[in-house]
């Protein structure tokens, strides 16, 4: 593989990475779904291409995609915490939605 079909496939992971932190955003399942699908193939493609030997854009393409990578990750992680809290909120203590799951193990 060459640095250019690389750099073509970092900056589709981008472009898919900017419809995951949207789709995150709007919480639209379907839509994050797909860009993770999305995700997984490119990776693939990559992996397919061979190892290559990287210049410096696309080792820049490399940590842009991985610090958008984190900033998602870390957007669904607090998304996940919402709604734990709201679920919380709800119930009217703290994993009590899971306290019975847990006795019934234990007996």
């Amino acid at each position: 593989m060459s640095n250019n079909e690389l750099r073509k496939e970092l900056r589709q992971i981008l472009a898919v990475l900017d419809a995951e932190r949207q789709a995150i955003a709007a919480l639209d399942l379907d839509a994050i779904t797909i860009a993770a699908n999305d995700k997984l193939a490119l990776c693939r493609s990559i992996d397919g291409l061979g190892p290559i030997e990287l210049d410096d854009e696309c080792k820049a393409l490399l940590m842009t995609a991985r610090d958008c990578n984190e900033t998602n990750k870390q957007m669904r992680n607090l998304v996940a915490a919402n709604i734990s809290n709201r679920i919380d909120m709800l119930t009217g203590s703290p994993r009590l939605y899971g306290a019975k799951r847990y006795a019934d193990m234990s007996s």
